[in-house]
């Protein structure tokens, strides 16, 4: 009876996998399918969605959970959360940009909301703009500005709105996926095969339930929309199969049938959401800033029909002359302020004993040598005594002067019969040891001088040097928002956490207010925070140590059966104690 029943439903089984593969090739006949249609339009709008693989936070699964992943592997049970969690993340993170940015728009002054609607769309919205005031010039010019202003207004809050709702609905799907596998993350990992079929069908219920909220804020958009090119998409996610969805014992077959439903609504709901993104989307920066772009393209092809006009392709030998006087100036720059002045200072530097003194310092110690004698001979016959030969210059001098002092009292006695002439060539003697101890320390200044004129002449060349190396510093250090390693990425990452503690207090006002909708929105945004803190500051956190406790941290801002008070604990923790997030040298 039990290979009846097996064989049966391996029978079963075949006929829905060729049922399934006929009926695509025969829709693929279909050019104008809707689902080919939505196929094609999610072609068109993938380079509007990211494709770069970010790390997602991880799943609320216990902490022993790595003992048992082969078997949650085999049951593939592992890869379609995370696959459901990155895809979710990485449409919110489309939304979020884009909504971010008509939400600063939406706070701007009536003005720059209409140079808005006039510049910053593109030139064909510009003309569109401009001859829709020229048609109204019979009505007054304050009217005129005033329906601009009005449906520059309409225009940006149609797309908040629309982009609000989709994040509204995207992260209550979020929160709900993230706190049903934190409900039965231990029992899945200890028994898969049992809790696999609740929490497929609970996945079911919830994509329903997600269809309905998007599909209703679709046929609203079909209703009443400004937007260009609105299309009819209809967004049907696959149901489970037939299946008794009650029994917790599933076979393979079914179970693989329930998962490759899953992933065929997570490719509807990349596809409708890129689309719908894609429609709503944020200008991009050559359409912003088009006008820069057309007077700076203006600005480069006159520029090159001028430089045409001198070069030797007109005949003109301008340009040819103009090179190579730059040329030469150049070389002369580099030998006038790099070459010569390095030469110079190596030449002072290492060949100092090569050049001629001003004065010899052997003659300067013969110099001194003879007054030590003079002075010595003078004061053994001055006091009748015998001086040792290292006897003080200075003791002997005052001798000298001494005995000068009483013999220019009475200068002609003395000159003749006295010792006044031998204290005058002492005094002789000292003042031509003090003039050549000069002339040798105006020499060593000389020297000194001839090296700060040579770092003085190639001061500019290491001005120029220095600011080629900071551009090329700035350039490969550049702050990628959050996840870069200078001041502005710090900032981020503050701001990051910051908006974390904002909603996690937002989120226990929507609880204590009893709006459940609103408290699994707000729980999902936090994810979301989460998530964006998650990727930007891990690599920074394992380079200093940290990423342990952080991603601890981390982790108990996003379990859902925390109290509030621990969480905002752990968030000023963040703010307070993490050097990937504030320096040490800012902390007080």
């Amino acid at each position: 009876m039990a290979e009846t029943e097996s064989t049966e439903a391996s029978n079963l089984a075949i006929v829905s996998l060729y049922s399934n593969y006929l009926r695509n090739r025969i829709r693929s006949f279909y050019p104008f399918h809707p689902s080919n249609l939505l196929r094609y339009l999610s072609k068109l709008a993938a380079p509007f969605r990211s494709i770069h693989h970010r790390q997602c936070i991880p799943l609320p699964l216990p902490s022993n959970y790595r003992d048992s992943s082969m078997i949650i592997k085999e049951s593939r049970v592992h890869g379609v959360l995370e696959d459901i969690l990155e895809h979710v993340l990485l449409n919110l993170h489309s939304i979020e940009k884009n909504l971010q940015f008509w939400q600063s728009k939406s706070e701007k002054s009536d003005a720059r909301k209409a140079y808005f609607m006039v510049f910053e769309r593109g030139p064909r919205a510009c003309i569109d703009e401009t001859a829709k005031l020229f048609r109204g010039g019979n009505a007054a010019q304050g009217s005129l500005v005033q329906n601009l202003c009005q449906s520059a207004s309409v225009y940006i809050h149609e797309r908040v709105t629309v982009l609000s709702s989709l994040r509204y609905s995207l992260a209550t799907f979020l929160a709900q996926f993230y706190v049903e596998v934190d409900k039965i993350g231990e029992e899945l990992v200890k028994d898969p095969q049992n809790k696999l079929p609740p929490l497929l069908v609970k996945l079911n219920y919830m994509f329903s339930t997600l269809e309905g909220s998007i599909g209703h804020l679709h046929a609203e958009r079909q209703t009443d929309s400004s937007v260009d090119g609105s299309y009819s998409i209809p967004l049907l996610f696959e149901k489970l199969p037939e299946m008794n969805q009650e029994d917790s014992q599933w076979t393979d077959c079914e179970i693989r049938d329930a998962i490759n439903s899953l992933y065929q609504n997570l490719e509807k709901l990349d596809s409708y959401i890129s689309v719908l993104v894609t429609k709503h989307r944020k200008p991009r920066k050559i359409t912003q800033y088009w006008i820069r772009y057309t007077c700076g393209a203006i600005g480069l092809s006159a520029f090159s029909i001028w430089l045409l006009q001198h070069s030797s392709l007109m005949g003109s030998s301008d340009l040819d002359n103009w090179v190579q006087k730059a040329k030469d100036s150049t070389v002369g720059f580099y030998t006038d302020h790099v070459e010569q002045p390095i030469l110079s200072i190596k030449d002072d530097l290492f060949e100092t004993f090569r050049k001629q003194s001003i004065m010899d310092p052997a003659e300067l110690e013969l110099t001194s040598d003879k007054l030590h004698r003079m002075l010595l001979a003078f004061s053994e016959r001055a006091k009748g005594q015998k001086f040792p030969e290292n006897a003080s210059d200075q003791e002997m001098l005052e001798i000298v002067m001494s005995k000068y002092e009483k013999e220019i009292r009475h200068p002609i006695q003395n000159l003749i019969g006295g010792e006044l002439v031998e204290a005058l060539l002492i005094q002789i003697q000292k003042l031509k040891l003090d003039i050549e101890t000069a002339m040798l320390e105006l020499d060593q200044i000389l020297r000194a001088n001839e090296i700060n004129f040579a770092i003085l002449a190639a001061l500019p060349a290491f001005i120029l040097s220095l600011l080629l190396i900071m551009l090329v510093r700035a350039w490969l250090k550049q702050d990628k928002k959050a996840e870069g390693r200078g001041r502005v990425a710090r900032i981020q990452r503050r701001l990051v956490v910051i908006e974390v503690e904002k909603r996690i207090m937002q989120y226990q006002n929507f609880v204590e207010q009893g709006s459940e909708k609103d408290a699994q929105c707000m729980f999902g945004l936090v994810l979301y925070s989460l998530n964006s803190l998650y990727y930007s500051v891990k690599k920074h956190a394992e380079d200093s140590g940290e990423w342990h406790c952080l991603r601890e941290d981390l982790m108990d801002l996003a379990r859902p059966g925390l109290q509030t008070g621990y969480k905002l604990t752990v968030t000023s923790r963040l703010k307070r104690d993490y050097d990937c997030i504030v320096p040490m040298l800012r902390r007080r």
